[in-house]
């Protein structure tokens, strides 16, 4: 695990580079703040920042992280979703990693009723790409106006370029602070505007700070500097007078064993099962878990805990495969969390529900889906934690990024894919030894030999956590021993909005 870690922290450290030392001494030698340091500056001293989608845009064309950082940090007290352009990584243009992670931060913004903060700083669209940013991209916008009319408030902090389609991040936003002699913000530059209208203009009168603060109307305050800008930007957080909507927290007590054993637990072979209650024992508030119908479907383990302060309704795989008892009793469970207004935190470890002829008779079809109808209509707020195999349909039983946790973060010894690579090679191979006996032809042995490796290797690479982070199936690979406290984070983040009111279920099948 340590060397995961390791591996994870050098992945990190390329986003933080952003866009390396070249650019980033250009953009210093401007006199401007890198993107880590304007949040810095913009969240209250020593508080968390919780970054969100580090890994985004990994393994793709573009750089790692995506040029911009998004995350949930504390201003004046209030929690906040934070996305900060990063200008040192191609002028902070968006690409279609930008988009998604962009989005992902407003959906959270909207689903936990966080105040949503821009800080802007970009070129616009990464053209050559713009056929994958442009038609999505205006979500961006409707976004925007989806906070502000839900009554949560979006500001944005333009501390350079926010041209084209950018313009409307702060022209749509409720609260907006531009930086003398620094903003730029217009639908089209000088260039745009000469060959459009054959009009000669400067950026100053186009679409500077001034301009918009004494003409437009769209600055609603001019910042001096960007140290400035922040300021005003923290205290027009404060002058929102948001309060905590949910549940408040009880008193808080340390787990009785330390956060380092957690680095032991899941063995380097996912194939060998581990008791998930170690992992509980390490997370909740003084390792006091009350477990529900624990002699039954003993591959699940269901109970309640508290998690700084927070109830909990903890559901989590023991050995990996689902059967009709564990399907039976997690939608009752997940029933019951429902009817008390208790969140529901998911720790995965599962190859899937169960197959073969005896299974199948026995209902497991029914079962599984009464399970994912209950996820899927259950709302109560659900945390997801990845911390072994996700394969198959047990990913969504055990509700995964598709059924909408408000979070789900991954630890790196995470696998996930609709099958191990093992057997999805063996499945294509039966399949082509049917094919081929069908057409009467010789099976080809060593293509089979092959194609099984090639594909065995796709997948194994496919089902890591860094690539399904980079595809933002998950919200961050974390550290094992930082599970405890990015929970508790989200636990409060979840309750600055009230408690949803309870929904029906869909009809369960007998």
């Amino acid at each position: 695990m340590l060397d995961k870690l390791a591996a994870l922290e050098a992945e990190h450290a390329k986003a933080v580079a952003g866009g390396g030392e070249k650019y980033v001494s250009r953009h210093r030698a401007r006199g401007k703040l890198l993107a880590r340091e304007r949040i810095e500056l913009l969240v209250d001293p020593d508080s968390p920042f919780l970054e969100l989608s580090p890994l985004a845009a990994w393994g793709s064309d573009f750089p790692v992280g995506a040029s911009v950082v998004t995350g949930i940090g504390v201003i004046e007290g209030v929690e906040c979703v934070i996305s900060a352009n990063d200008p040192t990584v191609r002028g902070g243009a968006s690409n279609p990693w930008t988009l998604k992670k962009t989005l992902r931060a407003a959906d959270i913004a909207f689903a936990n009723r966080l105040p949503f903060v821009n800080l802007v700083e970009s070129g616009g669209a990464d053209l050559p790409t713009q056929k994958e940013i442009f038609i999505p991209g205006g979500r961006v916008f409707r976004d925007l106006t989806r906070l502000s009319a839900a009554g949560i408030p979006t500001i944005a902090l333009v501390f350079g370029n926010s041209t084209a389609g950018g313009a409307y991040v702060p022209g749509m936003s409720d609260h907006v602070v531009m930086v003398r002699e620094r903003a730029k913000v217009f639908l089209g530059g000088p260039p745009l505007v000469r060959m459009a209208t054959g009009e000669e203009s400067d950026d100053e009168s186009l679409g500077g700070a001034e301009m918009h603060a004494r003409t437009s109307g769209l600055a609603d305050y001019l910042a001096l500097d960007e140290y400035d800008a922040l300021r005003i930007g923290r205290r027009v957080v404060r002058s929102l007078g948001r309060r905590k909507l949910g549940v408040r927290p009880g008193p808080v007590r340390e787990p009785a064993y330390p956060a380092e054993e957690l680095l032991g637990i899941v063995p380097e072979d996912l194939k060998i099962p581990f008791d998930p209650r170690e992992v509980i024992a390490r997370i909740v508030d003084g390792s006091v878990f009350e477990e529900f119908k624990p002699l039954y479907g003993e591959s699940l383990v269901t109970g309640w805990a508290r998690l700084h302060g927070y109830p909990v309704g903890i559901l989590a795989n023991a050995r990996g495969v689902l059967f009709s008892a564990e399907s039976q009793k997690a939608t009752q469970f997940i029933q019951l969390a429902d009817r008390s207004r208790t969140p529901l935190l998911f720790l995965q470890n599962t190859t899937g529900y169960m197959v073969g002829k005896e299974y199948e008779q026995g209902g497991i079809i029914k079962h599984g889906a009464m399970m994912i109808n209950a996820v899927s209509n259950s709302t109560v707020p659900h945390l997801t934690v990845v911390m072994g195999a996700s394969y198959g349909a047990g990913n969504y039983g055990m509700c995964g990024r598709a059924y909408d946790p408000r979070f789900l973060f991954s630890w790196p010894s995470a696998k996930s894919a609709v099958m191990g690579p093992a057997q999805l090679a063996g499945v294509l191979s039966i399949v082509g030894r049917a094919s081929a006996a069908a057409r009467g032809q010789a099976y080809d042995e060593e293509a089979d030999a092959a194609m099984r490796a090639m594909v065995e290797a796709q997948i194994e690479a496919e089902s890591l956590p860094f690539f399904l982070s980079g595809r933002l199936y998950d919200d961050g690979v974390i550290d094992p021993r930082d599970t405890r406290t990015v929970l508790g984070m989200c636990l409060s983040a979840i309750n600055s909005a009230p408690v949803p009111e309870p929904a029906g279920y869909g009809v369960f099948r007998p």
